[in-house]
């Protein structure tokens, strides 16, 4: 990407929007010049909606899937509160793909865990995306997805494709009258898989909470420290480097993850 798109935003369309849950919409965008946003999965954009603000999302498909990109957008904020206002056909600016994503080239020939937590399925949605659609590239590939109540599960019609790339297992915190599917944690799905830890590389994301309990079971399996990758992309805010607000201990999350391989990380205790 060259240094013009480092600070200056280009024109996107939304295309389409999607209601997935009561708090998150699917956005299909694609940029004004017709040309693929050029993203790996696990990278983000700066997102702004002109006269509000900008703010950071993950990008949550493949980008094999074609010139368009989506982005899945909780209403949590300003920026996205006016996002979930505009309409098909509104402009938005796009600054990026920034950061580094998912170890594709680590990932290769190897099996693959993946565990998502709530809203971390939409950057991990678009790692599955790209294995499905290179699927002979990967060995044996796993999803533990948990979300807290069943209406908060993301992409529940696509479920089925997931669980065409490998094992897809399903829970929730707290069922209601309509799950018949697992109730516990995340964690509690982890006793039903059966991994190689030489041959496996684990990818999580997820809320804060999750990553101390996930990675004791990702350990209990056996899975070293440098074959396991977390995303920080909560701390994120300028994308550049320029502002600060995401360092850790001299590391800067915008540019040097969001991804990072645990064992880069486990000895800063704010960054988990």
């Amino acid at each position: 990407m060259s240094n013009a798109h480092l600070l200056l935003p280009r024109l996107a369309r939304i295309l389409e929007i999607k209601e997935l849950t009561p708090r998150e919409k699917l956005f299909t965008l694609q940029l004004e010049d017709g040309k693929p946003l050029g993203h790996s999965p696990g990278q983000f954009v700066e997102v702004s909606v002109f006269g509000v603000g900008e703010c950071p999302i993950s990008i949550c498909s493949s980008p094999t899937r074609g010139d368009y990109f989506q982005l899945c957008v909780r209403a949590v904020g300003q920026v996205t509160n006016a996002l979930h206002r505009l309409k098909p056909g509104s402009m938005v600016g796009i600054r990026g793909p920034y950061g580094k994503g998912f170890p594709l080239e680590v990932m290769r020939g190897q099996d693959v865990l993946i565990a998502a937590g709530g809203l971390g399925m939409a950057p991990l949605r678009s790692l599955a995306q790209y294995i499905k659609d290179r699927r002979d590239e990967f060995g044996e590939v796993t999803v533990l997805y948990g979300a807290k109540e069943p209406g908060e599960l993301l992409f529940k019609d696509e479920l089925d494709e997931i669980q065409s790339v490998g094992e897809c297992l399903l829970t929730v915190d707290k069922a209601d009258e309509s799950w018949k599917g697992h109730v516990g944690v995340i964690t509690t799905l982890c006793p039903q898989v059966s991994v190689d830890p030489t041959r496996t590389i684990a990818v999580t994301v997820g809320p804060p909470i999750m990553y101390r309990f996930i990675l004791q079971e990702f350990k209990k399996m056996g899975i070293p420290d440098d074959r396991i990758y977390l995303s920080l992309e909560r701390r994120m805010k300028c994308g550049v480097g320029k502002c600060g607000h995401c360092q850790i201990n001299g590391i800067y999350v915008c540019r040097e993850g969001p991804v990072f391989n645990y064992a880069q990380i486990k000895d800063f205790p704010e960054a988990l």
